[in-house]
């Protein structure tokens, strides 16, 4: 049986093995696929109709792990310029090493963004090929309650509570309505839209659109919405007020993450909790940003990968607030399983698509609750043969 030490590091089986010693990772390959939107997707600031996904594949003797992240297909040259040499040859086992030694690689060009997402993407696949190497799910390497294990459980706690997320602006109202219905049925008590239309200049449709949610609804889901940033200060507390009349609970991204003032004075402003964090790279980000927030959310494909969420949530100067998992729900459940003061999981309509059509191993959501996917590692793995028509490099 493997042992795993409290700060929830590797350990090998063998009492005379130290964690780290393990096989040497063999190769890192890192590959691009572009999937289209199965409609014209909207914020408050972006439309799209693509979503590129980068795949990382971490072999070591005849286990493959597997990561990725949700990044222009420049991640690609990243990790084969910058990570690849660095993680390869590496212990296997060592995964906290291989993401130090990353992080320290790529000093000139910058932690943040697409780098971030780039180390974001090995890391997970670091720690799904340890996981392999070693038969075992991450939760239990990391030491996580696992109730979903516990036959007798409670539904309300079979796993990580999951908030349903899209309401694009781009959306019209009968499909706005059609996906808030069938969040509901999923069990969800709690639903995000998206508002700010047009960097805010359309004020009258983002509230119509909250109206349209809160009756679709009705009294028995909470409303969440979300801004990413389109708002000034003054807008964004203007809405917030006619939120709070509509009784909205969550206000995201009222104003640029980036505005730490801008975010402060919004929250002393309305009853709704502010929430901010989805581009956090590190540490440094976190302590600067949660004094002015409500809720910080993390997202694992952007803050450094499953190390990054670790250190992230371990930080003392973090402790005294509620987390939120932000996007890519499968791959995060692991990791989010674990994590004190979590509230909630993005379940993010664009991702669960995309992970649904191309991985095996995803979970169904139960009661509005989602458990991680089982087996070794994060239980992911990935069906090439399905994604080949989507491959760009």
């Amino acid at each position: 049986m493997t042992r795993r030490p409290a700060d929830g590091r590797l350990a090998a089986s063998d009492p005379g093995q130290q964690a780290g010693e393990g096989p040497p990772v063999a190769s890192i390959r890192a590959t691009a696929y572009t999937i289209p939107t199965d409609a014209p997707e909207g914020d408050g600031t972006l439309t799209w109709d693509h979503t590129t996904l980068v795949l990382v594949e971490a072999r070591a003797e005849d286990r493959t792990g597997i990561g990725y992240t949700y990044a222009p297909r420049a991640a690609v040259t990243v990790i084969e310029e910058l990570l690849e040499p660095i993680v390869t040859g590496r212990s296997a086992l060592d995964v906290e090493g291989a993401w130090m030694a990353m992080v320290a690689a790529v000093r000139n060009a910058g932690r943040r963004g697409l780098v971030g997402m780039a180390i974001s993407a090995v890391d997970t696949a670091l720690w799904d090929l340890a996981g392999h190497l070693l038969d075992q799910p991450l939760t239990a390497i990391w030491g996580a309650r696992s109730p979903w294990q516990d036959p007798d459980a409670s539904p309300s706690s079979s796993g990580v509570e999951i908030y349903g997320s899209g309401g694009f602006t781009t959306y019209d109202d009968d499909r706005l309505r059609d996906q808030l219905h069938h969040w509901l049925e999923m069990g969800c008590d709690k639903v995000k839209i998206k508002i700010g239309e047009s960097w805010g200049t359309c004020r009258e449709r983002d509230l119509d659109r909250v109206r349209i949610a809160q009756q679709t609804i009705g009294e028995d889901a909470s409303l969440f919405v979300d801004a990413n940033g389109a708002y000034t200060t003054q807008q964004a507390c203007l809405i917030g007020s006619f939120l709070d009349m509509l009784e909205v609970t969550w206000f995201e991204e009222p104003v640029s993450s980036e505005d730490y003032v801008g975010l402060a004075t919004v929250r002393d402003h309305i009853r709704a909790d502010v929430a901010a964090g989805e581009y956090a790279a590190d540490v440094a980000d976190c302590q600067h940003l949660a004094p002015h927030i409500d809720c910080l959310q993390l997202d694992v494909t952007r803050c450094g990968g499953y190390t990054g969420w670790r250190h992230i949530t371990a930080d003392p100067a973090i402790a005294r607030i509620e987390l939120s998992g932000h996007c890519a729900p499968h791959l995060s459940v692991p990791v989010a399983a674990g994590t004190p003061r979590l509230r909630h999981l993005e379940y993010f309509h664009d991702h669960v698509r995309i992970e649904r059509l191309l991985l095996d191993g995803c979970a169904d959501p139960t009661d509005g609750t989602l458990p991680p996917s089982g087996g070794a590692g994060h239980g992911l793995t990935f069906r090439t043969s399905d994604a080949e028509e989507y491959r760009v490099a």
